[in-house]
């Protein structure tokens, strides 16, 4: 179940957990270089979500935590999508598919 308030969806605890320990070993599937967050970045993850349903994005060159926090929420705002998870230089993103046939990944 997700926890939805003021139409913005919460993923429980336990779901990001469960969602990072499926992208473990994932390759990242987009990069944030030096330009930062850009139309062509998040339309490369869109289609990597729309594909896969849960991906991982590597912060190249940005190293300060709080910078990388913000860009993270951003690009889950953007793609409407829920921030499984930071760690490190990685960022966790699930978008659950539309089409119901083509869902490959079911919450605890």
């Amino acid at each position: 179940m997700i926890l939805e308030r003021e139409n913005i969806v919460f993923l429980k605890g336990a779901q990001r957990k469960y969602l990072r320990g499926l992208a473990h070993n994932y390759n990242p599937a987009a990069f944030v270089g030096h330009k930062g967050i850009t139309d062509s970045l998040i339309n490369e993850i869109n289609d990597a979500l729309e594909a896969c349903e849960l991906i991982k994005v590597k912060f190249v060159d940005f190293k300060e935590r709080k910078i990388k926090s913000m860009m993270a929420l951003d690009i889950a705002e953007k793609t409407d999508s829920h921030l499984a998870g930071l760690i490190g230089h990685v960022a966790f993103y699930y978008r659950q598919h539309k089409d119901q046939g083509k869902r490959k990944i079911v919450l605890p």
